[in-house]
């Protein structure tokens, strides 16, 4: 049996998805429950810079419908600066993230490591030291750089019960590629955009991700999709190329590409 294929963006919270997607007058603390009113899952970015505290957490949960999905970012403590001791950053994070739990809304904990997380027996072990601070929790795991990209990653995260997350983004030299793969009960897809000129130069962030996909470059990833599904419990697929809200009008499009697919 395939998985349901659950399709949405990366954030929501945009102020200039006004007019493209949410009414331009709508209340910052009311894009939420707009967004749920057409998708079901969202990931949550912005806990990389900043563990917000349990009410807050709170709050989203009763702000969407039953069956609603979040997947949270991992702190930049986590991914990026990497104590020897993950626990007690771990700690934190939990018990912050624990009404999306108790509401069973937490779709997975999101570790994106940078393009300088390279693989290494150091990073090995780092990564084993993570999943046990992180126990019984889904947790997906995304990396930049080309090293990671052979059958022995794929096999540690399998023992680790990872999710492997596979990624859309410029075809350059050392990254990691369209590669999909599935090495837990998760599959995890993420369309960063293919801003090839944007990657490496950019004033801002942001500019990195600018970028809409056209109907062919997505549907190269509609059978990748249902592979990853097959066997799976559950496939996120975000859109993570949000200026302008051209993450919503792809994942639209991607979702109605999947619909007519079964």
């Amino acid at each position: 049996m395939s998985a349901e294929i659950i399709v949405g963006t990366s954030g929501y919270s945009y102020d200039d998805w006004r007019g493209a997607f949410y009414p331009l007058r709508l209340a910052k603390e009311k894009m939420l429950a707009f967004y749920a009113r057409e998708f079901s899952f969202t990931e949550l970015n912005s806990t990389y810079y900043y563990i917000p505290p349990q009410r807050v957490f709170a709050r989203l949960a009763e702000r969407t419908p039953e069956g609603f999905i979040f997947t949270v970012k991992a702190h930049k403590s986590l991914t990026h600066e990497r104590d020897e001791n993950p626990k007690s950053s771990a700690e934190k994070f939990l018990l912050a993230v624990k009404p999306l739990c108790e509401a069973e809304k937490l779709g997975a904990v999101l570790f994106q490591f940078p393009y300088s997380f390279r693989k290494s027996e150091k990073s090995t072990d780092y990564l084993t030291r993570l999943r046990e601070a992180f126990p019984q929790v889904p947790a997906a795991v995304e990396f930049r750089h080309v090293s990671w990209v052979e059958q022995s990653t794929y096999q540690l995260l399998r023992s680790l019960e990872l999710a492997y997350v596979c990624v859309d983004e410029p075809r350059l030299y050392g990254l990691v590629g369209p590669v999909a793969v599935r090495t837990s009960s998760l599959g995890y897809v993420r369309f960063h955009g293919r801003n090839a000129a944007k990657w490496w130069k950019c004033k801002e962030p942001w500019e990195r991700y600018d970028y809409l996909y056209d109907e062919k470059e997505l549907a190269e990833w509609v059978p990748r999709a249902h592979n990853i599904a097959r066997g799976a419990n559950r496939v996120f697929i975000a859109f993570n190329n949000h200026p302008r809200a051209q993450a919503v009008c792809n994942a639209r499009t991607f979702r109605n590409m999947i619909q007519a697919s079964y």
